[in-house]
């Protein structure tokens, strides 16, 4: 009777075991179309992404996306090179910075093609030109990425110098103030100038806080300032599913420049709950109007040389010259533009 008691509860255990994988392989699913990304910040300024996401676009081309924001570009890369991400949208300045690292990350596609941050000043300026930087402090973006680096490089290329001392001329640029933080602080501040994102710059303007002028990248012209990078041996892996990725980001560039800013709103507006319609329309129209989007995934040489120059210009310490075909793998990419041209 023990022995029959023993076996009873064996048996009960190996069928709660088998009966515990079935659920959890059930429940899992197939993974090999799963793809974890993860985003430098949740911005507007991605909007094709969030189209391509909320329009249906990936899981049309069979993809199961799902999208972490991050606190900067060093918290995404970590994600990736410690596996807990696939693909990471970043600036390819930290794609740049990482290289050396084991299975190093590659860049596949670009996302934006231009600085999108706006100037804005506590006084209306009708004809802004950067000279009027001159003896003025501006608050910028975060020491060593993007935006403030492109910052520092249009002004010194203006023919003006960064330093404290502004009695003399000199163009105070501000790196020490947080990104969410740049508005508040420019409001409660006596710095003339700072730099925003859509629809913050605007927002900011409507509240009677500033006035809205060129954007950053009137003056930098095209560079690339977002992309999507992942390791090279995801690549090797799953290319297709890199390459589907992209050709659902890229129509959702497509729907958003050719639809009514309305629907483009209402697009975007699952992915910004804390937005109106008329905030997102307003970023929509705004990044539209300067390029700010690329209409090909494929990142050129002569970009990324561009970028390049910025970095070692406006760096004190390292110099970087890494090759290009060793940062850059525009296979895919050259795939994606292909196919939509057809």
């Amino acid at each position: 009777m023990q022995h029959i008691k023993k076996f009873s509860i064996f048996t009960l255990c190996l069928l709660i075991c088998l009966c515990s994988s079935f659920v959890l392989l059930a429940c899992s699913g197939d993974s090999s179309n799963k793809i974890r990304l993860n985003e430098v910040t949740h911005s507007i300024f991605y909007a094709p992404l969030y189209a391509a996401y909320n329009l249906g676009y990936f899981e049309d081309e069979g993809l199961d996306v799902t999208i972490e924001s991050a606190t900067g570009s060093d918290a995404s890369m970590t994600a990736l090179l410690s596996g807990s991400a696939d693909i990471v949208l970043v600036g390819p300045e930290t794609v740049v910075y990482s290289q050396g690292s084991k299975d190093s990350p590659v860049i596949f596609g670009q996302l934006t093609q231009k600085d999108g941050s706006f100037f804005v000043s506590k006084e209306n300026i009708e004809n802004f030109t950067l000279d009027m930087l001159k003896g003025k402090t501006i608050i910028g973006g975060r020491k060593g990425g993007m935006p403030a680096m492109t910052l520092q490089y249009i002004i010194e290329q203006a023919g003006l110098t960064i330093g404290t001392n502004t009695a003399i001329g000199q163009v105070n640029l501000r790196t020490d103030v947080s990104f969410a933080m740049i508005g508040s602080e420019f409001v409660t501040s006596n710095n003339e100038f700072c730099t925003l994102f859509e629809p913050t710059a605007t927002n900011l303007e409507k509240e009677g806080n500033g006035y809205v002028l060129n954007a950053v990248g009137d003056f930098s012209g095209y560079l690339p300032y977002t992309c999507f990078a992942t390791k090279q041996s995801y690549l090797d892996k799953h290319a297709d599913n890199a390459e589907k990725f992209l050709r659902a980001v890229v129509r959702g560039y497509i729907y958003l420049r050719d639809s009514s800013l309305e629907d483009a709103a209402k697009a975007l507006a699952p992915s910004f709950s804390g937005m109106t319609n008329e905030e997102l329309a307003i970023a929509v129209e705004q990044y539209v109007r300067i390029d700010a989007w690329c209409s090909s995934p494929v990142m050129t040489e002569q970009s990324f040389n561009k970028m390049l120059e910025i970095i070692n210009s406006t760096t004190e310490e390292a110099q970087y010259n890494p090759q290009y075909s060793a940062i850059v793998n525009n296979t895919i990419a050259e795939k994606v533009a292909l196919s939509l041209e057809k």
